[in-house]
């Protein structure tokens, strides 16, 4: 299967998202062609004439979007994985009919928090990436200092929901992390938001959004916690100084990493300023440990806030409802 250099991966909410955020924070260092069917279009998406390696992923077999995209999309010159459950379900039926390998997703490893099980980990392996590097677990249970963040940031996050904070706002700096808090961002609505309970996670695009939304963050509604993250990029080039002249010399020898990271310190020293309740991630390397670790870190700062919140993190039935809904008007 390595030698596939299109692979498409087809899967809805958990089942698409972990793969999605490993392939845009580790583009750089990925050779091949991902693309991701993780929503209803009514245009198919590939090439008859391409062939292509398929993922296709739902942990109960029988996600309805998940079967129509790959419905609309199939093509018999194509290569076919499965990841589902061990059970009697669509998937596995039509694995069976089409010849294909299934690999088994654990009945207890729900969607949302399969990211380092075989629901990510396969497709970052067929990525070109190290599945190893990932999961440096003892690593980060002998850290102190990860550990400490760690009970230091849930604490926090239920002193501010207690306090009627209820909207976490991540203020995002690195466009390859776009997809990684989209990941978060399910993770903590479908885990926490029951029984009248939960956090809001919006993402805020930085610094386009300081010309449309920080007016709001600054001085508007006090129901919002915010996370600041930017990625340091090393090799950036410097701006074309023949273009910066009078008023704006002192961009000379700066390059664009260093004005957009001179916006995000404004940005905290005001918020800071302000008294408005923020924290910070600053990356120093773009790989496979540091997003294991961001992994981690979010999945368990999930879990305990479930518990201090006493909401049980592992169901979501009012989407339930809404799929058995689906099916009764798509059968009418």
């Amino acid at each position: 299967y390595k030698t596939y250099n299109s692979i498409n991966i087809i899967g809805m909410g958990g089942s698409a998202l972990g793969s999605r955020a490993i392939y845009n924070f580790l583009k750089k260092k990925i050779k091949k062609t991902v693309n991701f069917l993780d929503n209803l279009n009514l245009k198919k998406k590939q090439s008859k004439h391409n062939k292509s390696l398929n993922i296709i992923i739902s942990k109960s077999g029988n996600t309805l979007e998940t079967i129509v995209n790959f419905s609309n999309n199939y093509n018999y010159k194509d290569k076919n994985i499965f990841i589902t459950e061990n059970r009697s379900n669509y998937l596995n039926k039509l694995a069976d009919k089409l010849k294909c390998e299934v690999i088994e997703q654990k009945n207890y490893i729900g969607g949302r928090f399969s990211v380092l099980s075989e629901v990510g980990m396969l497709p970052a392996q067929l990525m070109g990436l190290n599945e190893r590097k990932f999961k440096k677990f003892n690593q980060l249970i002998v850290k102190k200092r990860f550990l400490n963040n760690l009970i230091t940031n849930v604490l926090s996050i239920f002193k501010y929901y207690k306090s009627k904070k209820y909207n976490s706002v991540i203020l995002n700096y690195d466009p390859f992390c776009e997809d990684l808090f989209k990941w978060y961002q399910q993770l903590v609505s479908e885990s926490l938001g029951k029984n009248s309970k939960g956090i809001i996670p919006i993402i805020s695009t930085m610094p386009k959004d300081n010309h449309s939304l920080l007016q709001l963050y600054l001085s508007g509604f006090k129901s919002n916690f915010y996370t600041f993250c930017i990625t340091e990029e090393k090799k950036n080039s410097l701006l074309n100084s023949k273009l910066l002249f009078d008023e704006f010399k002192f961009l000379k020898q700066n390059n664009v990493y260093r004005v957009l990271n001179s916006q995000r310190k404004a940005t905290e020293n005001i918020f800071s300023l302000k008294n408005i309740p923020y924290r910070s991630f600053h990356i120093k390397t773009r790989n496979e440990e540091t997003l294991g670790e961001f992994f981690c870190f979010f999945t368990l700062e999930v879990i305990l806030l479930s518990h201090l919140l006493k909401v049980n993190l592992l169901t979501q039935p009012e989407v339930e409802l809404v799929k058995k809904e689906t099916f009764k008007i798509l059968k009418t």
